[in-house]
């Protein structure tokens, strides 16, 4: 089963509350009253049908239903994948410019940066993600990242000093060799034609692309610690879910690996080079520090701060499971809950941990949407039925 959630793209605008770099996500509710429960609210997406923010509304909206005396805060969390936007600019406020790219077939593709002071924000997926392309459409074998290097070039140009590409969610799987190229990179064979245009790869020069970001700091943030090649690499881990065909796999990392030869065999092997289909590569190869997408985000929005606020904290996702373990939004607010002594139980679309798993997690207790409403309410009306979860959870943890 696929997991809850979804994405919603952001618009072109200054935020509501704030120019760059103040705090937009307010209270729901202000004034502590005696007998009144402090709760952080902060979820992933629940991918499929709800982003973080839409997830966060709609448990914030169950939860005052049953408690309306309770102080609700949201903030809306990410690990670097689709959402990565809408969550920093709800929280950092800044400055959303809208520029058209190239998506991962070369099609005219709308996106967005957010500006906050001299650091910029780019959410990969916007550029290359899987859910640009129908399911019966996708080819990763030419899917090109080229797009994102072209939002790093905007970035740059719009005078940003910091970089921050979000990576997940994408339908790409040609080591950051289309991102390498829109920034000047050159090569002996195709590198914005996706991972089987490199089959032939002899060399590569990397002299204008790091000429290009001279003096930028680039910061990858992705919640995935896997290397470039190999069993546990960005091909054979996350190229069937892309569609890439099993009896292809083999050919395609050898198509990766001729990158690798042709630039830093070593880096292919670092935690994170795998990460977005080798996009962590590619800026690992530029000099780009690599941070969990989580961290960062919580560090963007000062989750520690407002979880020593709260006397509860609630995280969710769409399908909390074992990989949630891995970087992961549940686990990583769990880590930062437990850090403040408060704590921390998940709202999901559906749960497939035991108990002993999940307080391994750090999570006091989780809660299902299928449980509650079944699969076709879950899936059919993903809003009210979270809103209707976080009603019957509240009956449970509010006073």
């Amino acid at each position: 089963m696929c997991n809850l959630g979804g994405k919603k793209r952001g618009c072109c605008a200054t935020s509501a509350g704030g120019g760059a770099g103040t705090p937009v996500i307010q209270p729901a509710r202000s004034g502590r009253q005696d007998g009144t429960v402090r709760v952080l609210v902060a979820p992933d997406k629940f991918a499929g049908t709800l982003s973080a923010v839409e997830a966060a509304a709609a448990i914030a909206q169950g939860w005052q239903r049953r408690a309306p005396h309770d102080e609700v805060l949201r903030v809306p969390m990410s690990d670097g994948g689709p959402g990565f936007l809408d969550v920093l600019h709800a929280g950092l406020g800044g400055e959303l410019h809208a520029v058209s790219v190239s998506g991962p077939y070369g099609e005219p593709t709308p996106a967005t940066l957010l500006l906050s002071r001299d650091t910029a924000y780019i959410e990969s997926a916007q550029a290359c993600g899987l859910h640009l392309t129908p399911t019966e459409q996708r080819d990763p074998g030419r899917a090109s990242s080229f797009g994102v290097g072209q939002l790093v070039d905007e970035a740059v140009s719009a005078g940003a000093r910091t970089v921050v590409i979000g990576l997940g969610g994408s339908a790409t799987n040609d080591g950051g060799a289309g991102l390498l190229r829109a920034l000047g990179a050159t090569a002996d064979a195709p590198m914005d034609q996706g991972p089987l245009a490199l089959a032939g790869l002899g060399y590569v020069d990397l002299t204008t692309a790091r000429a290009r970001l001279d003096g930028v700091r680039i910061v990858a943030a992705s919640d995935v610690d896997n290397p470039l090649l190999g069993l546990i690499g960005a091909t054979n881990v996350y190229g069937p879910q892309k569609g890439v065909a099993e009896d292809r796999l083999q050919h395609l990392d050898r198509c990766l690996e001729a990158l690798a030869v042709a630039t830093d065999r070593k880096i292919a092997d670092a935690k994170g080079a795998g990460a977005a289909g080798g996009l962590g590569f590619a800026l690992l190869l530029l000099g780009a520090q690599r941070r969990p997408g989580v961290g960062l985000v919580a560090d963007a929005v000062g989750l520690s701060r407002f979880a020593r606020w709260a006397d509860l904290v609630v995280t969710g996702e769409g399908s909390f499971d074992f990989s949630s373990r891995s970087g992961k939004v549940p686990y990583g607010v769990a880590e930062i809950a437990a850090q403040a002594l408060r704590p921390c139980i998940a709202l999901a679309g559906q749960v497939l941990v035991g108990s002993r798993e999940r307080r391994a997690m750090g999570i006091e207790s989780a809660y299902s949407m299928l449980d509650l409403v079944g699969e076709e309410a879950a899936f059919g009306q993903p809003h009210d039925s979270l809103v209707r979860l976080a009603e019957r959870v509240a009956r449970t943890w509010s006073r």
